[in-house]
Protein backbone atom coordinates (compact mmCIF):
# COMPACT_ATOMS: atom_id res chain seq x y z
CA UNK A 1 0.00 0.00 0.00
CA UNK A 2 1.56 3.33 -1.06
CA UNK A 3 0.49 7.09 0.64
CA UNK A 4 0.44 9.29 -1.32
CA UNK A 5 0.74 12.71 1.41
CA UNK A 6 -0.97 16.10 -0.22
CA UNK A 7 1.55 18.61 1.23
CA UNK A 8 0.11 22.31 0.77
CA UNK A 9 1.11 25.90 2.09
CA UNK A 10 -2.88 26.68 1.69
CA UNK A 11 -5.93 24.20 2.16
CA UNK A 12 -4.34 21.70 0.25
CA UNK A 13 -7.30 21.16 -2.53
CA UNK A 14 -5.21 21.08 -5.33
CA UNK A 15 -2.96 19.00 -3.96
CA UNK A 16 -5.57 16.50 -3.23
CA UNK A 17 -7.40 16.45 -6.24
CA UNK A 18 -3.95 15.77 -7.95
CA UNK A 19 -3.40 12.96 -5.59
CA UNK A 20 -6.93 11.63 -6.36
CA UNK A 21 -6.39 11.61 -9.61
CA UNK A 22 -3.24 9.56 -9.51
CA UNK A 23 -4.94 7.14 -6.84
CA UNK A 24 -8.00 6.44 -9.66
CA UNK A 25 -5.43 4.67 -11.34
CA UNK A 26 -4.42 2.46 -9.01
CA UNK A 27 -7.75 1.04 -7.36
CA UNK A 28 -7.18 0.32 -3.80
CA UNK A 29 -3.68 0.58 -3.33
CA UNK A 30 -3.10 4.21 -2.84
CA UNK A 31 -4.11 6.10 0.64
CA UNK A 32 -4.15 9.90 0.40
CA UNK A 33 -3.50 12.04 3.30
CA UNK A 34 -3.90 15.83 3.50
CA UNK A 35 -1.17 17.90 4.92
CA UNK A 36 -2.19 21.31 4.88
CA UNK A 37 -0.53 24.57 6.31
CA UNK A 38 2.71 24.05 5.91
CA UNK A 39 3.93 27.60 6.11
CA UNK A 40 7.62 27.16 7.45
CA UNK A 41 10.89 25.24 7.95
CA UNK A 42 9.38 24.10 11.38
CA UNK A 43 6.07 22.68 9.80
CA UNK A 44 8.15 20.91 7.08
CA UNK A 45 10.06 19.40 9.75
CA UNK A 46 6.91 18.24 12.00
CA UNK A 47 5.77 16.62 8.90
CA UNK A 48 8.30 14.50 7.68
CA UNK A 49 9.12 13.77 11.37
CA UNK A 50 5.88 12.01 11.12
CA UNK A 51 6.11 9.88 8.25
CA UNK A 52 7.34 6.13 9.17
CA UNK A 53 10.24 5.82 7.38
CA UNK A 54 9.76 2.03 6.77
CA UNK A 55 5.99 2.75 4.96
CA UNK A 56 5.93 2.93 1.35
CA UNK A 57 5.22 6.93 1.02
CA UNK A 58 5.47 10.01 -1.92
CA UNK A 59 4.60 13.67 -1.82
CA UNK A 60 2.54 15.72 -4.11
CA UNK A 61 3.40 19.33 -3.20
CA UNK A 62 1.71 22.44 -4.30
CA UNK A 63 3.90 24.45 -2.08
CA UNK A 64 4.59 28.16 -4.02
CA UNK A 65 6.84 29.52 -1.22
CA UNK A 66 10.72 29.01 -2.72
CA UNK A 67 12.08 28.34 0.45
CA UNK A 68 9.95 26.22 2.39
CA UNK A 69 9.42 24.16 -1.00
CA UNK A 70 13.43 23.51 -1.59
CA UNK A 71 13.28 22.76 1.88
CA UNK A 72 10.78 20.07 1.87
CA UNK A 73 12.66 19.39 -1.09
CA UNK A 74 15.85 18.57 1.02
CA UNK A 75 14.33 17.18 4.15
CA UNK A 76 12.20 14.68 1.71
CA UNK A 77 15.91 13.38 0.01
CA UNK A 78 17.46 12.71 3.16
CA UNK A 79 14.90 10.40 4.77
CA UNK A 80 14.25 9.17 1.21
CA UNK A 81 10.86 10.17 0.10
CA UNK A 82 10.02 10.87 -3.21
CA UNK A 83 7.97 14.41 -3.78
CA UNK A 84 6.41 15.80 -6.99
CA UNK A 85 6.16 19.85 -7.01
CA UNK A 86 3.08 19.71 -9.54
CA UNK A 87 2.75 23.78 -9.57
CA UNK A 88 6.88 24.03 -10.27
CA UNK A 89 7.33 23.14 -14.05
CA UNK A 90 4.04 25.17 -14.85
CA UNK A 91 4.45 28.22 -13.37
CA UNK A 92 8.60 27.97 -14.56
CA UNK A 93 7.87 27.94 -17.99
CA UNK A 94 4.90 30.83 -17.47
CA UNK A 95 7.82 32.93 -16.46
CA UNK A 96 10.19 32.09 -18.57
CA UNK A 97 7.08 32.79 -21.46
CA UNK A 98 5.96 36.11 -19.70
CA UNK A 99 9.31 36.53 -19.12
CA UNK A 100 7.90 37.90 -15.53
CA UNK A 101 8.81 36.74 -12.15
CA UNK A 102 6.05 34.80 -10.28
CA UNK A 103 4.27 36.49 -6.66
CA UNK A 104 4.91 32.90 -5.10
CA UNK A 105 1.79 33.76 -3.66
CA UNK A 106 -0.18 30.35 -1.57
CA UNK A 107 -3.82 29.66 -2.77
CA UNK A 108 -3.69 32.03 -5.69
CA UNK A 109 -5.35 28.95 -7.71
CA UNK A 110 -8.33 30.16 -5.58
CA UNK A 111 -8.43 33.24 -4.91
CA UNK A 112 -11.19 33.74 -7.73
CA UNK A 113 -13.34 34.13 -4.59
CA UNK A 114 -11.08 34.24 -1.99
CA UNK A 115 -13.82 35.16 0.75
CA UNK A 116 -15.46 31.78 -0.36
CA UNK A 117 -12.70 29.29 -0.05
CA UNK A 118 -11.35 31.39 2.87
CA UNK A 119 -15.12 30.61 4.36
CA UNK A 120 -14.62 26.47 3.45
CA UNK A 121 -10.99 26.99 4.68
CA UNK A 122 -12.21 27.89 8.03
CA UNK A 123 -15.34 25.42 7.87
CA UNK A 124 -12.99 22.44 7.49
CA UNK A 125 -10.80 24.32 10.55
CA UNK A 126 -13.27 23.74 12.84
CA UNK A 127 -14.63 20.27 12.07
CA UNK A 128 -11.11 18.68 11.78
CA UNK A 129 -10.71 20.56 15.45
CA UNK A 130 -13.80 20.47 17.35
CA UNK A 131 -13.83 19.62 20.69
CA UNK A 132 -10.67 18.60 21.65
CA UNK A 133 -10.56 16.25 18.38
CA UNK A 134 -6.79 17.22 18.19
CA UNK A 135 -4.84 20.49 19.34
CA UNK A 136 -2.59 20.32 16.57
CA UNK A 137 -4.89 23.64 15.09
CA UNK A 138 -4.27 25.86 18.35
CA UNK A 139 -1.28 27.55 16.30
CA UNK A 140 -3.28 27.91 13.39
CA UNK A 141 -6.38 29.53 15.21
CA UNK A 142 -7.85 32.71 14.95
CA UNK A 143 -10.10 32.47 17.72
CA UNK A 144 -9.71 29.64 21.02
CA UNK A 145 -13.09 28.96 22.70
CA UNK A 146 -12.46 27.64 26.20
CA UNK A 147 -15.73 26.64 28.42
CA UNK A 148 -17.36 23.99 29.74
CA UNK A 149 -19.80 21.41 28.05
CA UNK A 150 -23.13 23.28 26.37
CA UNK A 151 -21.90 26.86 26.38
CA UNK A 152 -22.33 26.57 22.96
CA UNK A 153 -18.17 25.72 21.77
CA UNK A 154 -18.95 24.50 18.41
CA UNK A 155 -21.87 26.12 17.15
CA UNK A 156 -19.64 29.24 18.03
CA UNK A 157 -17.39 27.77 16.37
CA UNK A 158 -19.24 27.06 12.73
CA UNK A 159 -20.64 30.60 13.34
CA UNK A 160 -17.34 32.08 13.06
CA UNK A 161 -16.04 29.77 10.01
CA UNK A 162 -18.76 30.92 8.26
CA UNK A 163 -17.49 34.33 8.52
CA UNK A 164 -14.22 33.22 7.39
CA UNK A 165 -12.98 32.88 11.03
CA UNK A 166 -10.55 29.60 11.83
CA UNK A 167 -12.01 28.73 15.67
CA UNK A 168 -11.05 25.96 17.64
CA UNK A 169 -12.99 24.80 20.96
CA UNK A 170 -11.40 23.17 24.27
CA UNK A 171 -13.80 21.95 26.85
CA UNK A 172 -12.70 22.74 30.16
CA UNK A 173 -13.11 19.43 32.09
CA UNK A 174 -11.35 19.20 35.50
CA UNK A 175 -9.86 15.92 34.83
CA UNK A 176 -8.47 16.47 31.98
CA UNK A 177 -5.45 18.84 31.57
CA UNK A 178 -5.41 21.73 28.85
CA UNK A 179 -2.89 21.37 26.37
CA UNK A 180 -0.06 23.33 28.09
CA UNK A 181 -0.16 25.42 24.29
CA UNK A 182 -2.84 27.64 25.34
CA UNK A 183 -0.62 29.87 27.87
CA UNK A 184 1.72 30.38 25.32
CA UNK A 185 -1.13 31.63 22.59
CA UNK A 186 -1.74 35.88 23.31
CA UNK A 187 -4.46 35.99 25.94
CA UNK A 188 -6.61 38.40 23.22
CA UNK A 189 -6.77 35.38 21.20
CA UNK A 190 -8.87 33.42 23.69
CA UNK A 191 -12.56 33.44 24.73
CA UNK A 192 -14.13 32.39 27.99
CA UNK A 193 -17.50 31.04 27.83
CA UNK A 194 -19.42 31.87 31.37
CA UNK A 195 -23.04 30.61 31.89
CA UNK A 196 -25.39 30.47 34.83
CA UNK A 197 -25.59 27.16 36.95
CA UNK A 198 -29.00 27.00 37.15
CA UNK A 199 -29.47 27.74 33.14
CA UNK A 200 -26.41 25.13 32.44
CA UNK A 201 -28.21 22.74 34.61
CA UNK A 202 -31.67 22.83 32.95
CA UNK A 203 -29.29 22.59 29.39
CA UNK A 204 -27.77 19.47 30.56
CA UNK A 205 -31.36 17.74 31.82
CA UNK A 206 -32.84 18.57 28.58
CA UNK A 207 -29.65 17.02 27.01
CA UNK A 208 -30.06 13.82 28.74
CA UNK A 209 -33.40 13.49 28.56
CA UNK A 210 -32.57 12.37 24.65
CA UNK A 211 -30.58 9.68 25.92
CA UNK A 212 -32.16 6.68 27.45
CA UNK A 213 -30.65 4.29 29.33
CA UNK A 214 -28.07 6.40 31.57
CA UNK A 215 -26.78 5.12 34.49
CA UNK A 216 -28.25 6.92 37.62
CA UNK A 217 -24.77 7.76 38.27
CA UNK A 218 -24.29 9.83 35.38
CA UNK A 219 -23.39 12.93 36.90
CA UNK A 220 -23.65 15.29 33.83
CA UNK A 221 -26.35 17.32 35.47
CA UNK A 222 -25.78 17.00 39.01
CA UNK A 223 -25.68 20.47 40.55
CA UNK A 224 -22.21 19.76 42.46
CA UNK A 225 -20.45 18.08 39.81
CA UNK A 226 -21.54 21.18 37.64
CA UNK A 227 -20.02 23.89 40.45
CA UNK A 228 -16.79 21.97 40.13
CA UNK A 229 -16.52 22.52 36.86
CA UNK A 230 -17.69 26.01 36.69
CA UNK A 231 -15.10 26.56 39.34
CA UNK A 232 -12.07 24.82 37.42
CA UNK A 233 -13.23 26.63 34.20
CA UNK A 234 -12.97 29.94 36.14
CA UNK A 235 -9.55 28.93 37.42
CA UNK A 236 -7.96 28.26 33.29
CA UNK A 237 -10.00 31.38 32.35
CA UNK A 238 -7.51 33.44 34.88
CA UNK A 239 -5.30 32.30 34.20
CA UNK A 240 -5.03 32.91 30.40
CA UNK A 241 -5.88 36.30 31.07
CA UNK A 242 -8.59 36.00 28.35
CA UNK A 243 -11.82 37.83 27.64
CA UNK A 244 -14.78 36.18 29.18
CA UNK A 245 -18.24 35.98 27.44
CA UNK A 246 -21.62 35.10 29.89
CA UNK A 247 -23.29 33.08 27.52
CA UNK A 248 -26.52 32.93 29.42
CA UNK A 249 -29.33 33.39 27.24
CA UNK A 250 -27.44 34.95 25.06
CA UNK A 251 -28.41 34.02 21.24
CA UNK A 252 -25.04 32.64 19.45
CA UNK A 253 -25.07 35.40 16.59
CA UNK A 254 -24.63 37.95 19.47
CA UNK A 255 -21.72 36.25 21.07
CA UNK A 256 -20.42 35.95 18.09
CA UNK A 257 -20.09 39.57 17.44
CA UNK A 258 -18.50 40.29 21.00
CA UNK A 259 -15.64 37.57 19.92
CA UNK A 260 -15.35 39.51 16.27
CA UNK A 261 -14.98 42.55 17.44
CA UNK A 262 -12.40 41.20 20.23
CA UNK A 263 -10.48 39.94 18.11
CA UNK A 264 -10.66 42.92 15.31
CA UNK A 265 -12.31 41.38 12.58
CA UNK A 266 -15.25 44.11 11.57
CA UNK A 267 -17.43 41.37 9.28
Amino acid sequence: MLTIYAVSDSIGETAALVAKSVAGQFPGSIIIKRAPHIKTAEDVNNFISKIDSNSKAMIISTIIMVDVKEFLVQRCVEKGIFVSNVLGPGIGLASKLLNMQPEYNPGAIWNVDNEYYKRIEAMEFAMKYDDSKDYGGLKHADVVLIGVSRTSKTPLCMYLANKGIKAINIPLVPEIPVPEELYTIPGKKIIGLRINIFELIEIRKLRMGKFKGLSSNFQYANEERILEELEYSEKIMKKTRCLTIDVTQRAIEDTAIIIMKSIGCNQ
